[in-house]
């Protein structure tokens, strides 16, 4: 067997998939400059490190089926009230994954909490956490689905693969009480096991209201997610309705800025 052919075959052993396509390009560079052994491999695990580094980000990324992807440098500070940025940039340490925290995001529709959610677990992706997202109505339907066919302890058990589990839209509908049981069950499992983040456009003294009215139920539920979380009350107008707005569509009168909602934080 030729050299070449022995390192290709070596390569593909070991994986490293990078190193058979760029190795040749390397070694030539190598040998034109007088390069050390030392600095060929080097260079050559550095680009079989960068090349698996993508790999693994494109994978987790599909993994977290994100409806689109958001970063916390796009997100507008100055359109809404209740996001402190230092706050943002705490959370975007990742420590609160570590620790198992939970992160919820409350506020009216359009004000940038899945933005946030999305920025935050895009976060943990891009630093190689497993990240999982989906909707309360998807989330249900999945667990629904799962009680039917007879593998519910199944689903439970993936349930807490994720480090980070978002979950988005809670409150939009009323859940009937197979559906309140199984987010307790999903909340119970995820328990200080990981990081769950949690959007809602009601405050949770109404969350009674979305979980069947059963305030046993609900007591659980919020004492189980508060328990280790950090809270973001999220006020302000819709992004899309500012969007509408600066195209000229709808009144530039219906907003209120950041500063009017600051200075008179009574008016209505």
């Amino acid at each position: 067997m030729e050299l070449n052919d022995n390192i290709v075959k070596l390569c593909a052993e070991l994986k490293l998939p990078t190193t058979i396509e760029e190795y040749h390009t390397v070694a030539t560079t190598a040998a034109k400059e007088s390069w050390t052994y030392v600095q060929f491999l080097n260079e050559i695990l550095q680009l079989e490190s960068s090349a698996k580094l993508v790999r693994v980000k494109t994978t987790l990324t599909k993994f977290a089926g994100f409806p689109a992807i958001k970063t916390l440098e796009q997100f507008d500070y100055n359109f809404t009230v209740g996001v402190n940025s230092k706050q943002i940039d705490e959370l975007a340490s990742l420590e609160f994954i570590k620790r198992n925290e939970n992160i919820i995001l409350l506020g009216e529709s359009g004000v940038g909490k899945t933005h946030l959610a999305i920025a935050l677990a895009y976060k943990a992706v891009e630093n190689r956490f497993k990240v999982k997202f989906t909707s309360l109505a998807d989330l249900l339907a999945t667990a629904s689905k799962a009680k039917r066919e007879k593998r519910y302890d199944s689903f439970l058990k993936t349930i807490i693969m994720p480090s980070v589990l978002v979950i988005d839209e809670i409150g939009y509908f009323n859940m009937s009480k197979e559906e309140a049981n199984h987010f307790f069950q999903i909340i119970s499992k995820r328990y200080e096991r990981g990081s769950t983040i949690l959007t809602s456009n009601l405050v949770f003294s109404k969350w009674t209201t979305i979980f069947a009215n059963d305030k046993v139920v609900t007591t659980a539920i919020l004492d189980r997610v508060l328990h280790h979380s950090h809270i973001i009350n999220i006020q302000g107008d819709s992004y899309r309705l500012k969007e509408k707005q600066e195209s000229g569509l709808i009144d530039s009168d219906i907003f209120k800025t950041k500063e009017d909602l600051t200075q008179n934080p009574n008016e209505n």
